[in-house]
């Protein structure tokens, strides 16, 4: 290690103990993370400024950096699993009438689907709007690298599915190759089986009250277990956060962000405005946005830092069961659906704006009403099965754009934006799995009112 470098990893340890001493405040989680994430921004400019984006010893810096933040995200999508598995496995258990897992189900999905194409109409209109177009921008050497890993590393998996196969493929045949997360829709295969195993029991009590009562005693403690591990790392948010934060600002190419400043910039309108949806929802179903945005910032900020809808699973459950007040089975089935069912920024927005972008080039009229009614109905059908984790977007977009028989250039074009943009897209992503909890559980009166109301917003791992 060089001078520079040691430096570098020393000033980014003091930081990470500055942040530590806010174990010995009053302060909620929100506020940690808030400091952790503007630590990370200032010393992440500080890097570029002295350094430069592509310097290789910001880059061995950053390598180091990343045993805490990659590291972080590592251990959440740890836990993501047996979280999944326990949480719907408990809350089935605990039903007292296994339709109502059916109710939830149709909710939950419907509200993802729904939202999902509101996201594509917002996505389309923004687009059009800017006048954006994929005319003009120049594929180089780095881009078409680019398309190649991501042609082959999508072949054969959701993208080459047809409907009826994605609908098999969520379908658990191997419930333990799911649990490793072995497929795209493993997370989807885990819910299922998890149910499936949760409605059992109930039949056991039923017939056999004895080893009924043995089995709900057994999931309960397996469920308090789990849990307790999941505090256990959501406790080390706010460093997670520094570190990733610090990456994003150190490694940003300025350059690269002006010449596709107008991309980012509609992006971000489009993501905003459907923030403002997921409110006009939430107000409609009797729920305060405010409060309500209030109460799942840390979910959000994490989000927005690791790119990755799977790893915010623990603090989504987390949020909503012990900030908003939703049941446990319904905050299961939402967290875990809506990280790969319905992701409002990743399949909704994205690749609705790549489509209207690329169509000018292969002389698809962008404004024909038919041709936008099909790529809506498109986004919201594929939507189902997108992977949760970063790169998601690029997921979506090679299922939609050959859908509507537009080339996938324009998704490695991107490249250098991509990171950045995909950080609000991920925020959306989550948001919009806590708004169809909330809003499932508000539909279905099982909302804890107190709770919501509770202007107590501790950390999520103390309570």
């Amino acid at each position: 290690m060089n001078l520079p470098l040691i430096i570098n990893v020393l000033v980014f340890i003091a930081l990470l103990f500055l942040l530590a001493q806010t174990r010995h405040t009053q302060w909620s989680l929100a506020k940690k993370v808030l400091v952790g994430l503007v630590i990370g921004v200032l010393f992440g400019l500080g890097l570029q400024f002295i350094y430069g984006a592509g310097s290789p010893i910001l880059k061995e810096s950053i390598s180091w950096f990343n045993i805490v933040g990659n590291g972080y995200v590592q251990l959440l999508q740890m836990i993501v699993m047996p979280l999944v598995f326990v949480s719907i496995l408990s809350a089935v258990a605990k039903l007292h009438n296994a339709s109502s897992l059916g109710k939830i189900s149709f909710l939950t999905i419907g509200i993802l689907l729904f939202t999902t194409m509101i996201a594509a109409i917002i996505g389309i209109l923004i687009t059009l709007a800017f006048g954006l177009t994929a005319e003009g921008l120049v594929q180089g050497a780095q881009e078409t690298a680019r398309l190649g890993a991501i042609e082959s590393n999508y072949a054969g998996k959701v993208a080459d599915l047809t409907t009826p196969q994605l609908i098999l493929s969520f379908i658990p045949k191997n419930p333990f190759a799911d649990l490793t997360g072995a497929n795209p829709t493993s997370i989807v295969s885990v819910v299922i089986f998890a149910a499936f195993l949760g409605v059992a029991s109930l039949h056991l009590l039923k017939d056999d009250e004895a080893k009924g009562q043995r089995v709900l005693t057994a999931i309960d403690t397996l469920q308090s277990w789990v849990m307790k591990l999941v505090r256990l790392v959501i406790k080390l948010t706010p460093y997670g956060v520094l570190a990733l934060m610090t990456k994003v600002v150190a490694s940003s190419n300025i350059q690269d962000l002006i010449k596709l400043g107008s991309f980012i910039v509609a992006s971000y309108i489009a993501l905003g405005l459907m923030f403002v949806v997921h409110g006009m929802l939430l107000t409609f179903s009797g729920i305060n946005p405010i409060k309500f945005f209030k109460k799942v910032l840390p979910v959000l900020t994490f989000a927005f830092t690791s790119r990755s809808s799977a790893a915010s699973i623990p603090l989504n459950v987390e949020a909503q069961t012990r900030r908003l007040g939703v049941p446990e089975t319904i905050a299961g089935f939402s967290a875990s659906f809506g990280a790969t069912i319905g992701q409002n920024g990743c399949a909704g927005i994205y690749p609705a704006m790549l489509a209207v972008m690329v169509a000018p080039t292969v002389g698809i009229n962008p404004f024909d009403p038919l041709w936008i009614a099909t790529l809506v109905a498109i986004v919201t059908v594929s939507s189902a099965g997108v992977a949760g984790v970063g790169g998601g977007a690029t997921f979506a977009a090679l299922i939609v754009l050959p859908a509507m028989g537009l080339p996938v250039t324009l998704v490695a074009l991107l490249i250098s934006v991509e990171p950045l943009i995909d950080m609000g897209r991920t925020a959306l992503n989550v948001n919009g799995a806590m708004t169809a909890g909330t809003i499932t559980s508000q539909i279905l009166k099982q909302t804890d009112k107190q709770v919501f109301e509770s202007e107590d917003d501790g950390e999520l791992a103390h309570r």
